[in-house]
């Protein structure tokens, strides 16, 4: 098997420190990752830059990789004889970053003992599902995001702190179930890796309240505003629009803003309910006063004619 040199992998030295290599690891990442990369090996590169990280961020398999000393990559290798990897409190049962196979560098030095029996795990043993909730702003549900997520996951090792970068899509809806294929613990000796869920929880917003693809804004106005007509700028998620509210209009009224919703999956977008609301004054000045009171008494309208 050829050689992996983990470090020239990552871009750091040798004696890099455990934040270095994080930093790497996370610029590599969102480099070569195959939602957003145009690079034609995104996919083997992101690859290779999880397994890396999957090695030189736990400190066991750190040292032991180390002990192997520095060999030039893609050279031939073989582990020493006698070379056996202690599972005791590594995270050897699913791959944490890259979401996918390891090489065989890596599980003939991490995955396997020098028999051939992975500690504990079965023959063609999948991987186990994980399942996370995370809280994504507006802005990012409709914009798309991508997360570093890390969480603890249980295995035969004991805990472990399971860690990706993924890409939530734009037009996700509040609640969504995402399954993120080949992400979730690492299958053994011929076993499918697990998959990973990702239930998406959308925060509240100070302006827009969301149901499904649709949003809907309450829009204060004052009492002339309703019975006169306005031209008003009202806020959406692509900027400021005017919305034209016609004459005698009422507290609760909605006004319909086609396409200026959320976006959907695949194309188009839900609309945009502005809701009217009818705000009166809390103070007046004298001159408002008096306008107010000779409306009084001019005015015909009785609201409560039918009572």
């Amino acid at each position: 098997m050829q050689y992996h040199d983990y470090y020239k992998i990552l871009g750091v030295s040798r004696t890099a420190t455990d934040e270095e290599i994080r930093k790497a690891y996370k610029r590599l990442a969102r480099k070569y990752h195959p939602d957003v990369s145009k690079e034609l090996n995104a996919e083997e590169k992101f690859k290779e830059v999880g397994e890396a990280y999957d090695v030189l961020k736990d400190p066991e398999k750190r040292t032991a990789y180390d002990s192997l000393g520095s060999h030039r990559a893609g050279q031939e290798f073989s582990p020493p004889p006698g070379w056996h990897f202690d599972f005791g409190t590594s995270d050897s049962s699913f791959n944490g970053q890259s979401g996918a196979g390891f090489s065989d560098f890596f599980s003939t030095l991490f995955g396997q003992d020098i028999g051939g029996r992975h500690a504990g795990m079965r023959e063609g043993e999948r991987g186990q599902d994980f399942e996370v909730s995370i809280t994504i702003s507006l802005e990012e549900a409709a914009n798309g995001v991508e997360r570093e997520i890390s969480f603890p996951v249980r295995s035969r090792q004991g805990t472990q702190n399971y860690s990706s970068l993924v890409r939530i899509p734009k037009g996700v809806t509040e609640g969504q179930r995402l399954r993120v294929p080949g992400r979730g613990g690492r299958g053994m000796h011929g076993g499918g890796s697990g998959d990973l869920y990702i239930v998406v929880h959308i925060a509240q917003h100070h302006l827009f309240h969301l149901e499904g693809h649709d949003l809907f804004l309450e829009l204060p106005i004052t009492p002339s505003e309703s019975v006169l007509g306005a031209k008003i700028e009202v806020p959406t998620l692509t900027g400021r629009v005017n919305l034209r509210i016609r004459e005698h209009a009422t507290s609760g009224q909605k006004m319909r803003l086609p396409g200026k919703g959320m976006p959907k999956p695949g194309s188009g977008h839900g609309d945009l309910y502005v809701v009217l609301k009818i705000v009166t004054p809390t103070t007046l000045t004298e001159a408002e006063r008096k306008l107010y009171q000779e409306l009084a008494k001019i005015s015909g309208y009785n609201p409560r004619a039918n009572l």
